[in-house]
């Protein structure tokens, strides 16, 4: 069950002290990918070529996304957001429910873990009067993100702040919307670390501010060694490793892997040592943490069982094989 928020999210994650995984619109992504692919087989090669147009293009050639990537080549942080994450959609996605529950549009975001800050680029990009702040502990993925993502922004990128720093020792503030996606507050491991860290991101909202977070589950994320291969636009394939799950503390170790076109392979691009938090768990911990209600985002799905990108507030829910949710914390 690859992680992802991107093709097919219901079933993968990211990287703990890196703004690197998964989004929900990864997951409708790949699902319709593949939905289309089935499809087509069997039918005429005009039908073929006519649904091929129709998908999402990157601009450029067949040609060219043949041999693009190779292991010997490949930046490992931009198959990592080809193939997992999906600013886009998480910023239209708390837009909307900011909106809904708050009246107006958030202009200020905090995000942990923000790697290598492509939510940040994609938040001003947005509303030219929107400011983000991004807190990572690796200097060198945020200087990655600096030089690809924040560079071609011009002078929008002056809206943004990125600061190299453990998120635990963030400074009490006033943002409208705090985020800690792609699974990554999974690194903190024992329950008052955890406990702390909510603490400190509620101690840095706005008094009508919300906390954004994703998780991930389904029975088979208990499953160790189980490897999924996902092939992303471009030419090459995303493989999400869960390699280890211990069912006493519930730590697990994931790796993403990537194979290319030409036979060449990138393996643990990433690694990842969480623990696997439960929904109940977040939640709870979340409310003792001091936020005065805890809400979970489930996606809808259509009538095949595949996600349509679509979350809403669900209090009861049927377990799947995979599923990636959201929990909105409010101040």
């Amino acid at each position: 069950m690859p992680l992802s928020r991107s093709p097919n999210p219901r079933n993968s994650p990211t990287h703990a002290s890196r703004a690197s995984s998964l989004s929900p619109s990864a997951k409708k992504r790949a699902s319709s990918a593949e939905k289309s692919t089935a499809e087509r087989r069997g039918k005429k090669q005009a039908a073929k070529t006519q649904a091929a147009k129709k998908r999402p293009s990157k601009k450029r050639t067949t040609q060219k996304r043949g041999v693009r990537f190779s292991a010997r080549t490949a930046d490992r942080h931009e198959l990592y957001q080809l193939s997992v994450q999906d600013a886009a959609f998480e910023v239209q996605f708390i837009t909307r429910v900011f909106r809904k529950l708050r009246g107006r549009k958030p202009m200020t975001v905090r995000e942990d873990f923000c790697g290598t800050a492509l939510f940040c680029a994609e938040w001003v990009k947005s509303d030219k009067a929107r400011t983000a702040t991004g807190l990572d502990i690796d200097g060198s993925v945020l200087q990655w993100g600096r030089e690809m993502n924040l560079a071609p922004l011009g002078s929008a990128e002056e809206r943004i702040q990125l600061l190299q720093q453990d998120v635990l020792d963030a400074s009490p503030g006033s943002f409208d919307v705090g985020l800690a996606f792609n699974f990554s507050y999974w690194c903190f491991k024992e329950r008052e670390t955890l406990l702390r860290y909510f603490r400190g991101m509620r101690a840095g909202l706005a008094k009508d501010g919300l906390f954004f977070l994703d998780a991930y589950g389904g029975y088979e994320s208990h499953e160790p060694d189980l490897e999924e291969p996902r092939k992303i636009p471009g030419g090459f394939t995303y493989i999400w490793h869960q390699d280890v799950v211990d069912p006493i503390n519930n730590h697990v170790v994931n790796h993403i892997h990537f194979e290319f076109r030409d036979k060449t392979k990138l393996r643990k691009a990433f690694t990842y040592d969480w623990r696997l938090w439960s929904l109940p768990e977040l939640r709870e911990l979340l409310l003792e943490a001091g936020f005065s209600r805890v809400t979970v985002y489930w996606e809808d799905a259509d009538d095949e069982g595949e996600g349509t990108g679509v979350y809403r507030p669900k209090k009861a829910v049927g377990n799947e094989a995979g599923w990636i949710a959201y929990l909105l914390a409010e101040v």
